[in-house]
């Protein structure tokens, strides 16, 4: 029984491990080219952190369901090539000197379960907003909401310039406290989710952004989680990545996050079964 029992949970946190990868990713990265400032550079992913408030309403008589309300702020870090593996050299993003910053908006709404400590959020099509903009002095600054239903306050967006905006198509995530990627750091990499949203660039968008043109009409943000609780009110942060897509190339994120999900809840069951006996 412990030979199996390593064996399940090894398995669940090998799915759940490439629920961030395979199903919540492009086989192969679409290329973009930047040009802004002097700077021209092709990639084919942005990477960054994030910080969001999120505000959980429980369903009537029951804790472990119900709606929630996010409100994201993310900062992106690095542009990347070669598939998403190799950042990429001179392209002037937070750089202290003739350097440029890229943030992002965006809210959404959706529901929650929670059953044999794992937690699962879906959202809900058409119910936020993404934006994206540059900050030409890095200078902008930002105030977080007291919910999850209010807006980011930023200050200093004078010199800020919207780059591309879109509304919020679908997405899910998984949060599994008990993960030993989470229990052994602290609370870090305890979760991941991915989100699909429609990408339409401004006429400035379209400067910054040059190839392909037409530039990619989808956003596809693949997050990690780091550890919080469910209920009320909750200031959540970690890593999310930002790639695009034509419609029909992002894949379903479901199929190898369930299975995980599914080992994880088998091996729970064991445990379960072997303490009854």
């Amino acid at each position: 029984m412990k030979a199996v029992s390593k064996s399940i949970i090894a398995c669940a946190i090998a799915a759940t491990s490439m629920f961030s990868t395979a199903a919540f990713a492009q086989d192969n990265f679409n290329p973009f080219t930047v040009e802004y400032d002097g700077y021209n550079f092709s990639a084919d992913k942005i990477t960054g952190n994030y910080t969001e408030i999120a505000t959980f309403i429980p369903s009537a008589g029951d804790p472990n369901s119900g709606s929630f309300n996010v409100s994201l702020l993310w900062n992106a870090g690095q542009f990347v090539g070669n598939n998403g593996n190799t950042p990429v050299d001179n392209t002037g993003l937070n750089q202290t000197t003739n350097g440029y910053g890229v943030y992002a908006l965006y809210m959404a709404s959706g529901t929650f379960s929670i059953a044999g400590g794992v937690n699962t959020f879906n959202f809900t099509p058409g119910t936020g907003m993404l934006q994206m903009y540059l900050d030409q002095d890095r200078n902008t600054t930002f105030t977080p909401p007291g919910g999850g239903a209010g807006e980011f306050e930023l200050a200093s967006t004078g010199d800020d310039r919207l780059l591309a905006e879109g509304e919020p198509l679908s997405g899910s995530g998984v949060l599994i406290p008990a993960l030993p990627s989470c229990t052994q750091t602290g609370g870090i990499g305890c979760g991941l989710f991915g989100a699909t949203s429609d990408f339409e660039l401004t006429d400035f968008g379209r400067t910054f952004f040059t190839s392909p043109n037409p530039f990619y009409t989808m956003s596809f943000q693949t997050g990690q989680l780091n550890t919080f609780l469910p209920v009320g009110t909750q200031t959540i942060n970690g890593s999310l990545d930002v790639t695009f897509s034509e419609p029909g190339e992002v894949p379903e994120p479901a199929s190898v996050g369930l299975l995980g999900l599914g080992m994880l809840g088998l091996y729970a069951a064991r445990r379960r079964n072997k303490k009854a006996a």
